[in-house]
């Protein structure tokens, strides 16, 4: 019998046991997460998903794509060695395939929200805005007509002429048989136009000189209302000045609230088509900014609900080339958006595409960038 000497035994166990421990070792480094995400980061031709969005995303017919989303991306992914190949879609599209795994990368204007966020990831903010409105101004005899026409100023005028039809006839049931100064015609119907002539300048003009008039009722009377008229006058100026100065900026939109009374414009499937929804507010939907910026300058809608930093763009860019001459974005801001890159859920891009996108942000490009495209010409 054989005996296997404790010193040959310990050497063989050692054996087996750092044989064991390696194997152990190089199957935890093939499958770890970070392994496997660096094959598809450095082999795998991305899928990215896009539409038209300038200044973030300008195209043209020879599928050059330009502005600041694509700078950003253009710029991750050199950093991280990337190839992709890019797909024009609709929003609606474009995220319902990141979603389902079509699509890699989702790129352009793209708000976050809650809601998206349930079925897609996305990176950190690279830009900030507010949605805002814009609308047409009106032409000089638009103005005209507004201001004759105007609610306010017709109220305004209704109640003067009732009121000194009232203060006519008092004064003249006073005054017609006793004060031939007031009422110097003969006829009576010619002394009540009279009284409404008194009465009218009373309201417009202010006091009469209260010994004026003949009777002592007539002279209290004067003097009471010397004391209203004087108001009545303060406050119809400032009511007139406030309607008027409405008429001027072109449009009685104030806040999203008064969209109720207008016909509004929103771009399909987006965050301002949503607040609108969320809050009761009957719009047309449009594909993109620039067929609702058409359908506005056509008079077809009123009011086109968007990002703030797009109209403005747009609207600057047309207004450059003599097109969309009378739009304007009002300055009422609302509802703040922060634009990301859409990612699938779990995507294994994430962290490597935040830090890149976080570095380029504070870069002197992105802010020479930002310059370039928002600065007013």
């Amino acid at each position: 019998m054989t005996l296997i000497s404790p010193s040959y035994q310990s050497s063989h166990l050692g054996f087996l046991s750092l044989l064991f421990m390696t194997m152990i070792n190089i199957i935890v480094i093939f499958y770890s997460p970070h392994t496997q995400a660096e094959a598809p980061m450095n082999n795998k031709t991305l899928q990215v998903g896009t539409y038209a969005c300038p200044p973030f995303v300008i195209t043209n017919n020879t599928n050059n794509y330009q502005g600041l989303s694509f700078l950003l991306w253009d710029n991750i992914a050199t950093k991280l060695n990337l190839n992709y190949t890019v797909k024009i879609l609709p929003l609606k599209e474009l995220l319902a395939e990141v979603a389902n795994g079509t699509l890699d990368i989702g790129l352009s204007c793209i708000s976050i929200t809650p809601e998206r966020e349930e079925i897609l990831d996305f990176s950190h903010s690279f830009y900030e805005t507010n949605l805002a409105i814009a609308v047409k101004q009106k032409s000089h005899w638009e103005n005209f007509i507004s201001i004759i026409f105007n609610t306010k100023l017709l109220q305004i005028l209704a109640f003067v002429s009732i009121a000194a039809a009232i203060i006519g006839g008092i004064y003249y049931r006073l005054e017609h048989r006793v004060n031939n100064k007031l009422y110097s015609m003969r006829s009576r119907s010619a002394r009540l136009v009279e009284g409404f002539i008194l009465g009218l300048l009373f309201i417009t003009k202010g006091p009469f000189n209260y010994y004026e008039f003949k009777t002592l009722t007539g002279r209290v009377l004067t003097v009471l209302l010397a004391v209203f008229t004087t108001l009545f006058i303060a406050s119809i100026t400032a009511v007139l000045a406030s309607s008027f100065t409405l008429v001027r900026i072109n449009s009685d939109i104030k806040s999203p609230n008064d969209l109720d009374n207008v016909t509004t414009g929103a771009k399909l499937a987006s965050t301002s088509s949503n607040f609108l929804t969320n809050h009761s507010i009957s719009h047309k939907t449009y594909t993109t900014v620039a067929d609702m910026l058409l359908a506005l300058d056509k008079g077809e809608i009123e009011a086109v609900v968007d990002d703030d930093a797009i109209l403005r763009y747009q609207i600057k860019v047309a207004k450059n080339k003599g097109d969309y001459e009378q739009l304007q974005v009002l300055p009422y801001q609302f509802e703040k958006q922060n634009y990301g890159i859409v990612l699938g859920e779990n995507s294994p891009y994430d962290e490597e595409i935040n830090r890149e996108l976080l570095q380029f942000r504070k870069s002197n490009q992105w802010k020479k960038a930002l310059t370039e495209y928002f600065k007013i010409k």
